[in-house]
């Protein structure tokens, strides 16, 4: 395997022939998910109508999977890699943020910070997975470990987690970094807009109705997305440093996993499992990822997760800054 390049410049130069978005694929890929989630919310609806509710979950939990890829169109204009134009990605990732229930300019500046400080123990914080050292967890108050346990358990990470992100934390215009107003804005504009299309459709088919169909259509899309997003850097051999051994590139290289998937489930993911890619050219369309992967050798040499590996991952809470990994409450204060 060839030696990875060292610096961001050499990566660029290996990157930038895939870092221009194709307007034909884009709007090819934006129409046909659209199509696919639109048709699967209306024959959840209707076979809920003829055959009842338990008949329609199979096919709202199937609509749940197609929110994640128009999650990942969203994230993708909010890094202007879905069109070359810039308005066309901002105003294609504002729509498409009233349906993830996502404001799109609050979760575009939080995102770009996690790109800019992940893997940096000083600038912990920005979109990202709570994660603390060995070391601050043995300084902290029992209420204090108690919490964090409780935040890092599997059922509050992966089941109520989610759904307070979605449904709660992102209609709140709180914590908005320098108060910014565009940010506010987009909070409260969403809001207004998911407020208007969930009562038009309560009108149209029964509030009770639409609410119990979409909690699970939303459920999936949530605990997925963040499922993904958790296993792209919560491994254990990720990487962490202080802010003065901080590098951008070992944290991409070496701070994400290849999430290496089937192709349905890579497709319906967006090729977000590419995220070592993602985090060195965030302006890589994400159906270029797959493309690039295997078009630069270097790009294979990183930490390679099947499904039934990220499983094992879900027990890791504590960074270990002697022996440099991720470890679980019972391996770390053993």
């Amino acid at each position: 395997m060839p030696e990875s390049p060292k610096t961001i410049d050499e990566w660029n130069r290996l990157l930038r022939p895939f870092g221009a978005p194709i307007t034909g694929r884009s709007l090819l890929q934006l129409g046909l998910s659209l199509t696919l989630l639109f048709g699967g919310l209306a024959g959840t609806l209707t076979v809920d109508t003829v055959a009842g509710y338990w008949a329609a979950l199979p096919l709202a939990a199937v609509s749940g999977l197609m929110l994640v890829r128009i999650f990942i169109i969203q994230h993708d204009c909010g890094h202007y890699s879905f069109f070359r134009q810039r308005w066309a990605c901002d105003w294609v990732g504002r729509c498409l943020g009233v349906l993830t229930l996502t404001p799109y300019i609050w979760w575009k500046r939080d995102h770009d910070r996690h790109h800019a400080t992940f893997g940096d123990l000083s600038r912990r914080g920005h979109g990202d997975i709570t994660t603390i050292t060995v070391r601050e967890y043995r300084m902290l108050s029992f209420w204090g470990r108690l919490g964090y346990r409780l935040y890092r358990h599997p059922l509050v990470l992966f089941g109520i987690g989610p759904l307070y992100q979605f449904v709660v934390r992102q209609r709140l215009p709180i914590g908005v970094y320098g108060r910014n107003r565009q940010a506010i804005r987009s909070v409260i504009g969403t809001n207004l807009v998911v407020t208007a299309l969930f009562v038009a459709g309560g009108c149209l088919f029964g509030f009770g109705r639409l609410a119990a169909l979409g909690a699970v259509v939303l459920a999936v899309a949530a605990t997925v997305g963040l499922w993904m997003f958790f296993i792209q850097h919560q491994f254990e051999r990720t990487y962490w440093a202080d802010h003065q051994r901080w590098s951008f590139v070992k944290a991409a290289i070496d701070g994400c996993s290849y999430y290496k998937l089937p192709r349905i489930v890579e497709w319906l993911t967006g090729s977000i499992g590419y995220h070592h890619i993602h985090h060195l050219g965030a302006r890589i369309p994400n159906y270029r990822l797959r493309e690039c992967f295997h078009a630069i050798p270097a790009l294979q040499n990183v930490a390679t997760l099947t499904f039934r590996d990220s499983l094992r991952c879900s027990k890791l809470a504590l960074w270990c800054e002697e022996r440099q990994r991720l470890l679980s409450f019972r391996d770390a204060l053993a």
